[in-house]
């Protein structure tokens, strides 16, 4: 009972790439393009209006699934707000409440969700609902991104939550700094945004051998 028991090595997040972040996005949007006239077509293409705007703030915002669930329409800014661009607040973990820039595209997608609603969409009423207009129900959300995972071949990790992985991983890849990272996500500490170094490795190796002076090999190019 004194002895340590030796440390489990961290699972990682499980990241999409961006291509594949795009193949799930564009899926919907496709839909959304194609609903026609009749009834079951344009029950398809609100709900995939809905989910297209789910999806986009997940992965453009990098929001839980419960936290983007939990948005009433009251919480939705309207237009910019800050130096040209929209924030929304949200209520997180530990009720830690954090701010993320919303994106045109994001902005666009809520508008069109809002138009194709068949539901009160002000106050209160919540922003993603059900077909019977009640908030709508996580297992829904993991149900549609598990029919288009099977349908556009993407692995099995490919889930709601991949997409707020994907967003931390893809904006690391980008230069964006992990601080900034961790605020955005509402990591209460560092060490856990940390864990998206590990995932892309190779670019953090990239950084340092681009920033560190001593990184070349001798002889090379910003050698001695």
């Amino acid at each position: 009972a004194t002895l340590a028991t030796p440390k489990l090595p961290r699972s990682l997040p499980r990241a999409l790439t961006g291509a594949e972040a795009d193949d799930l996005i564009g899926a919907l949007d496709d839909i959304v393009a194609g609903a026609g006239e009749a009834a079951d077509s344009e029950k398809a293409g609100w709900t995939a209006s809905r989910d297209l705007a789910l999806l986009l703030l997940l992965y453009g915002a990098g929001l839980r699934i419960g936290e983007a669930l939990a948005l009433d329409w009251r919480d939705l800014p309207r237009a910019a707000e800050r130096d040209g661009i929209a924030i929304l607040t949200v209520l997180g973990k530990g009720r830690k409440q954090r701010q993320v820039p919303l994106l045109p595209v994001l902005l666009e997608a809520l508008e069109d969700w809002r138009r194709a609603i068949p539901w009160p969409n002000e106050g209160a009423q919540p922003v993603f609902v059900g077909i019977r207009g009640g908030r709508l129900n996580a297992r829904i959300v993991q149900g549609r991104i598990a029919a288009l995972r099977v349908q556009l071949g993407l692995p099995e990790t490919a889930t709601p939550h991949a997409l707020r992985h994907s967003f931390a991983t893809h904006l690391l890849a980008n230069g964006a700094d992990i601080r900034a990272i961790q605020e955005l996500l509402g990591h209460a500490s560092l060490s856990t945004t940390q864990r998206y170094t590990e995932v892309d490795s190779a670019a953090l190796l990239s950084g340092y051998d681009r920033a560190h002076p001593r990184a070349r090999r001798r002889g090379g190019p910003g050698g001695p």
